[in-house]
């Protein structure tokens, strides 16, 4: 089989030297990849570097190689072409349609899903003009993922660094994997509120209640939604084995009462809830300052448990953005449809995603199956795969109630 085309657009950013860690996740894992720097970015990592880790020449000037018409070609065999960093300069050429030299023409002549993963100061990335920019390449159907938050050049922090390499390989995957419906970016405009992961209450300074739950449903749902456009909020409860996705705000809580400060929080103006964490049902009525003592004479004294904020519910009843659609999740052990099917009709939700849980099923696992239910009877199953296209299904069934 022909491997997938990869075009690497390497702007001239600092972080152009994460972008060979981008560029040996995919040429390990079978892409045919064309580095396409531009002048700038040799100035950072060099021309010999690109062509010995692609396996592939390197060009930056659309007058070599002029019998090969490169500044047509490179764009018009691509499967994806993905721009990283993509630095404020770079944003505001592919806006305008400018081609003034090799990546800017490929931009213009690719046919097939572009992402770009911006790297700037926060002051570039926040300017109106920069933000016009970027709506404008989203309305055409790009993806460009939001820059993360942390170190930038010097002793700056804010947002503008750029996204891991490894998640941002993580959505060119998604975005590969959905083939010629990438262009049609049906997320795109939408904020996306997702929970993920289980949350823990504290017993005692060094005990706690919790769930097995390790968020990579949550997660799998969070890097489909940006590689289909959305503006992804993830709030994420002890999720501390996985990598922030590239291009969601991610909120880190712990408990069930910051998990609901923080979704309602972020549900205030979002068009989608997705309530895939874990969150516990009850937290113990009284909390320890100290650490409860075993006593070999004594059995240990009872835990009074409360009842915590069902968030699922209370979201459904009182949706605080009109239209908004949400989303539940249901781990069940037995009598699966039976039980989801109740819970749906109590919780109040337009989906539920229903699976069965237990020893090496769903919690911690790479893949997944469960069966959508919906308010209007339907029942969509989804045969075990990995979780992504658990992911996929449920948004497709989002986009249509959102339509």
């Amino acid at each position: 089989m022909d491997k997938p085309k990869v075009v690497l657009g390497v702007s001239g950013g600092i972080a152009a030297y994460k972008a060979c860690e981008l560029l040996r996740r995919l040429t390990e894992t079978g892409h045919d990849v064309t580095v396409v720097p531009t002048g700038s970015a040799l100035n950072f990592v060099g021309e010999a570097t690109w062509s010995a880790l692609s396996g592939n020449p390197v060009s930056t000037e659309v007058w070599e190689r002029v019998h090969e018409v490169p500044h047509v070609r490179i764009g018009q065999d691509a499967d994806l072409v993905v721009v990283a960093p993509a630095t404020v300069d770079l944003l505001a050429r592919a806006a305008h349609g400018l081609a003034d030299d090799l990546l800017t023409n490929t931009l213009l002549t690719a046919r097939c899903p572009v992402v770009f993963a911006p790297a700037m100061h926060t002051e570039m990335w926040e300017h109106p003009a920069t933000q016009d920019n970027v709506a404008t390449l989203r309305r055409r159907g790009a993806v460009v993922i939001e820059p993360a938050v942390g170190r930038l050049t010097g002793a700056d922090t804010g947002k503008g660094r750029l996204p891991d390499p490894v998640q941002i390989f993580e959505t060119c995957r998604r975005v590969l994997a959905r083939g010629p419906q990438a262009l049609n970016q049906d997320l795109a405009g939408r904020h996306v509120v997702i929970s993920a992961g289980g949350t823990r209450e504290p017993l005692d300074p060094v005990r706690y209640l919790g769930n097995r739950s390790s968020g990579k449903q949550g997660y799998a749902l969070a890097r489909t939604a940006v590689a289909r456009g959305a503006r992804v909020t993830l709030v994420a409860a002890h999720t501390d084995a996985l990598a922030d996705p590239a291009g969601a705000d991610v909120v880190h809580v712990g408990t069930a009462v910051q998990l609901r400060e923080a979704v309602l929080k972020a549900a205030a103006d979002a068009d989608v809830v997705v309530m895939a964490a874990a969150v516990a049902d009850f937290r113990p009525a009284r909390y320890t300052e100290g650490k409860i003592k075993k006593k070999d004479d004594q059995e240990p004294a009872p835990v009074g448990l409360v009842r915590n904020p069902d968030v699922l519910a209370e979201i459904s009843a009182d949706r605080p953005a009109p239209g908004q659609v949400v989303v539940g999740f249901a781990a069940e052990t037995d009598d699966v449809l039976v039980n989801g099917r109740s819970k749906l009709a109590r919780k109040g939700c337009d989906l539920l995603v229903v699976n069965e849980v237990g020893d090496r099923k769903a919690f911690g696992t790479e893949g997944n199956e469960a069966v959508v239910l919906g308010t209007d009877g339907t029942e969509t199953a989804v045969p075990f795969g990995p979780k992504e296209d658990l992911a996929d299904t449920v948004w497709d069934l989002v986009v249509g109630r959102l339509a």
